[in-house]
């Protein structure tokens, strides 16, 4: 279901930033900053199939191998890679813990 159609059905409401308020987002709003200076306004796209290429190696390397300060200066994959783990880990802990004592 498309989130259109879901709130259509009132199981969603949508809420959208104002125009000219970027500070209602300012996660989206840092990142767009970036993507401009270091993509968009450095290279000239010739068609839309090698925009989708250099889009997708930027993304690649943004969420691959770029450290994030907000991270403690990891890359997302890495975080999130951790993150599971420590779920995992968690959820183990917690089965275990929850077994039937003999």
């Amino acid at each position: 279901m498309s989130m259109g159609s879901a709130a259509v059905a009132g199981e969603v409401q949508l809420d959208f930033i104002r125009p000219g308020k970027p500070t209602e987002n300012g996660y989206i709003e840092s990142f767009n900053g970036k993507l401009r200076d270091e993509l968009l306004n450095t290279e000239i796209f010739f068609s839309l199939p090698e925009a989708r290429e250099k889009l997708e190696e930027y993304r690649l390397d943004y969420n691959t191998y770029r450290p994030h300060s907000s991270l403690g200066y990891r890359p997302p994959a890495e975080y999130a890679q951790q993150a599971a783990s420590k779920t995992t880990t968690t959820q183990s802990k917690q089965k275990i813990l929850a077994l039937p004592l003999a």
